[in-house]
């Protein structure tokens, strides 16, 4: 059994020693006996703070390449005149190594787990199993742009469940309303139910994709999706962005998830995510930073931090705390994907958590470590990270971490210049 102590950590403002025993928080502020620091590896965290890791509850990993490239476009041109076409020519070892340089970036920002929506999703799945953590990988279904061949391999690929394990699950994933036909957003609907998968989507991202709706369909893309079915509790939808009054009250009835991803959102233009209004309407709220190529990063921090000030801008709401928004970014963002005992840090919890160096400039002084993470540090004051019991970050360490920079460095210039 693999043991590790966590000695005199600072923990809901206490010192304290937290035991991990394999991949759970087995003992919390409570003595240890001779038996449990037995074969423990003990470490001193008297200068460390401890917290949960991040859950990304919406990402696209391996755009990490298209990072900076065609910046300072409206949604709709970037991905059609930009993105689509670059995408075309991406290789398997494309996808790998941004996908590669993307878990990198994740893990140094306190991230453990991810929910992507990308192609060659087996690379993807193995840069996950190879680095330590945790990830929801969907399998992008999306016919406008996609091949019979492909979305055919796609649903058999979900038929068959290929490639889960114990930290990597699957998901269908139709890229959203405007990229599928009525047919095959059934199918995945289908296939969803029958497989038991969550069906992760974009949705109401841009003012220009509810006009559409409403011009070809006479209804918003939330009505839209309750007629093909796929308006459950088993529905996250990613943006959320232009709901109607009608759109919040049926999304909170159905029990679906909505993932707020607010740098994205403002970057685009796409609009601007109003967190409190959701809650006021008892929607579920998660927390995702969208694509690197976005955003401009993978980092939930300032993901977080975003989201609590433009949530807070809307006056005529209650202000959203530290501890709140915390929660969206991490016990939210796991329960979301079905990680009911993920997300925080509590015994018979999945040991995912991150150590915070208390010496850090903007952690001083410490009033309130969570207030502080949210809204005064960034990223950088993370020492560790730890996930399903075993560190995969280290005093800021990453084995291998210089090679997989060169290496996306050269991938994206060579698929630039394709």
């Amino acid at each position: 059994m693999n043991k590790i102590i966590l000695h005199s950590v600072l923990f809901n403002n206490d010192q304290c020693d937290i035991l991990i025993e394999d991949n759970l928080f087995s003992k919390i502020g409570k003595e240890l006996s001779a038996h449990d620091k037995e074969n423990a590896e003990i470490i001193d965290c008297s200068q460390f703070a401890i917290l949960p890791a991040f859950y990304n509850a919406h990402c696209h990993a391996a755009m990490t390449l298209f990072r900076g490239f065609a910046d300072d476009k409206p949604l709709h041109e970037w991905l059609t005149n930009y993105i689509w076409p670059m995408e075309a020519k991406l290789t398997p070892k494309d996808v790998e190594t941004g996908s590669r340089l993307a878990v990198l970036e994740m893990i140094k920002s306190g991230t453990v787990f991810f929910a992507d929506m990308y192609y060659m999703r087996e690379e993807t799945m193995k840069v996950v199993e190879e680095m330590g953590i945790r990830a929801n990988i969907g399998v992008t279904i999306a016919d406008a742009i996609m091949s019979e061949t492909s979305l055919e391999d796609n649903f058999k690929f979900l038929e068959k469940h290929i490639g889960e394990s114990e930290r990597i699950h699957l998901s269908v994933m139709p890229h959203a309303i405007y990229t599928n036909s009525e047919k095959t957003f059934r199918r995945c609907v289908e296939i969803a139910q029958k497989e038991n998968y969550f069906i992760h989507t974009h949705l109401s991202e841009t003012k220009k994709e509810v006009d559409d709706c409403l011009a070809q369909h006479n209804c918003t893309p939330v009505e839209l999706i309750d007629r093909y079915g796929a308006l459950n509790d088993k529905l996250i939808a990613a943006h959320c962005v232009h709901f109607t009054e009608s759109d919040k009250k049926m999304f909170a009835n159905a029990g679906a998830t909505a993932i707020i991803n607010t740098c994205s959102n403002l970057k685009l233009q796409s609009g601007i995510p109003n967190i409190n209004d959701l809650k006021s309407h008892g929607i579920n709220i998660a927390i995702g930073t969208d694509g690197a190529s976005s955003n401009n990063n993978l980092d939930m921090q300032e993901e977080m931090k975003f989201a609590a000030l433009v949530a807070n801008s809307h006056a005529e709401y209650d202000k959203l705390s530290a501890a709140e928004i915390l929660k969206l970014a991490t016990e939210a963002s796991a329960k979301a994907y079905g990680l009911s005992n993920a997300g925080k840090i509590q015994e018979g919890c999945l040991a995912d958590c991150i150590l915070l160096n208390r010496n850090d400039l903007r952690l001083n002084p410490n009033h309130d470590i969570v207030s502080n993470w949210v809204y005064g540090t960034n990223s950088n004051a993370i020492d560790s990270v730890i996930c399903n019991g075993t560190f995969v970050m280290r005093n800021r360490h990453i084995d291998g971490e210089e090679d997989i920079v060169k290496e996306a460095e050269r991938c994206a210039k060579e698929l630039i210049a394709r």
